[in-house]
């Protein structure tokens, strides 16, 4: 039975470019386990990770904040991706296709961000002023 976060279209969009991710690396060079393969591999997951840990906070500051933490984690997978097609880990074709799936990822937080923000309780609950 799905969760919410399991419905949530931007965590779904995160899991298919980690795990790409993650079997284009098998293909690396062995001495890359330690650097690109490792590092390639913690930076796509935590896109997911920090997706589904913003599900559970309460305030919309404590989730744009785990929200803002994958976009910059999308950008780190993005640049490695692309780095490692220029030092020939992998084709242009592909990581191209990993980058461009990034991209949309990163547009579909950025508006998730900003239904949060239009639709958030704390806007309609302010503190009260008393003197």
């Amino acid at each position: 039975m799905a969760t919410g976060l399991e419905n949530l279209w931007i965590y779904k969009l995160a899991e298919d470019p980690e795990i790409k991710v993650h079997e284009v690396t098998k293909s690396f060079p062995r001495d890359e386990l330690y650097r690109s393969i490792d590092q390639l591999r913690r930076s796509s997951s935590s896109v997911s990770n920090n997706i589904a840990e913003h599900y559970h906070k309460t305030t919309t500051k404590e989730k744009k904040r785990f929200l803002d933490i994958a976009k910059g984690e999308i950008e780190e997978t993005r640049r490695g991706v692309l780095k490692s097609s220029r030092k020939k880990f992998l084709s242009e074709t592909i990581a191209t296709e990993i980058a461009d799936q990034y991209i949309i990822l990163m547009k579909g937080i950025t508006s998730y961000i900003r239904f949060l923000e239009l639709n958030s309780i704390e806007k309609y609950h302010k503190p009260s002023t008393k003197n």
